[in-house]
């Protein structure tokens, strides 16, 4: 990957990671630390051409890749990418959580490019299954699915049979990501970082697992360059990452700042 892509793709995380402080500060409401620990892989799946195939200016379109953030509370970050790719305007940022505003606090199907909706946690998976699998026998188009997961929700028992379903099916058009950033909603994950006791898991249900450091944008696009070739199971990249990365040190890795807009 050429070190000015690479630049351009870490710049556009840094910019996801501010749009996200912004989003939230309108209301003083929402959870950008959540969204910090994933910009790398957002920028990575909608700005390089590894990620998710899709058309901007038609979300609905039959052929589209599509996405689920199925760690729906960090929802801000989601809606930084789609207006940076150009889906709606970029002043819509600061309508988030507003009183009949297009963008919520968490993802609606009412919104360009939002498939289903990800307020509960531990759902993503099976939505992201079950997408997959029409796709792939009922429809046979050659799109992927991508499913972005946070690492306290993959204690869910419908997480692992949402895997089971995919394993058993075949679907390697599906792609998870899971954002072992090893902290939860009020305490720490139950398996922090570590990245062996998730990959066993995946592998134990027949998934493709890659293990990687989830603020290297080279290295999340090599990962997903594998992905999106594997030719018969469904692949996870597990990701480890620090809640609040980029917003110094008193909030990076810290617990308590969960669902804590920041700035003034």
């Amino acid at each position: 990957m050429k070190k000015e892509d690479l630049q351009e793709l870490q710049d556009m995380a840094n910019i996801l990671r501010i749009d996200s402080i912004k989003a939230t500060g309108v209301t003083k409401s929402g959870h950008p630390t959540s969204c910090g620990s994933i910009a790398e892989v957002m920028s990575s799946l909608f700005f390089h051409k590894s990620g998710i195939h899709f058309h901007p200016d038609q979300p609905d379109h039959f052929q589209n890749d599509r996405f689920i953030l199925s760690k729906g509370h960090a929802a801000p970050i989601l809606y930084a990418a789609l207006a940076r790719a150009g889906v709606f305007p970029q002043e819509e940022l600061l309508s988030v959580r507003k009183k009949g505003a297009l963008l919520q606090g968490h993802p609606v199907p009412s919104i360009p490019f939002v498939d289903v909706a990800t307020g509960s946690l531990g759902m993503g998976l099976g939505f992201g299954a079950g997408m997959a699998y029409s796709s792939k026998y009922y429809d046979k188009i050659d799109n992927k699915i991508f499913v972005l997961m946070g690492d306290g929700e993959a204690t869910e028992g419908s997480i692992w049979e949402a895997a089971a379903f995919a394993s058993y099916y075949k679907l390697n058009n599906l792609i998870g990501i899971v954002d072992m950033n090893a902290l939860g909603q009020s305490d720490p994950t139950m398996y922090g970082h570590n990245s062996k006791s998730y990959c066993s898991k995946f592998q134990a249900f027949g998934w493709e697992t890659i293990p990687i450091d989830g603020h290297c944008c080279n290295a999340i696009v090599k990962a997903l360059n594998i992905a999106r070739n594997q030719k018969d199971k469904p692949t996870v990249l597990i990701i480890k990452t620090f809640k609040g990365k980029g917003f110094g040190t008193i909030i990076e890795g810290k617990e308590g700042w969960h669902g804590k807009a920041l700035g003034g």
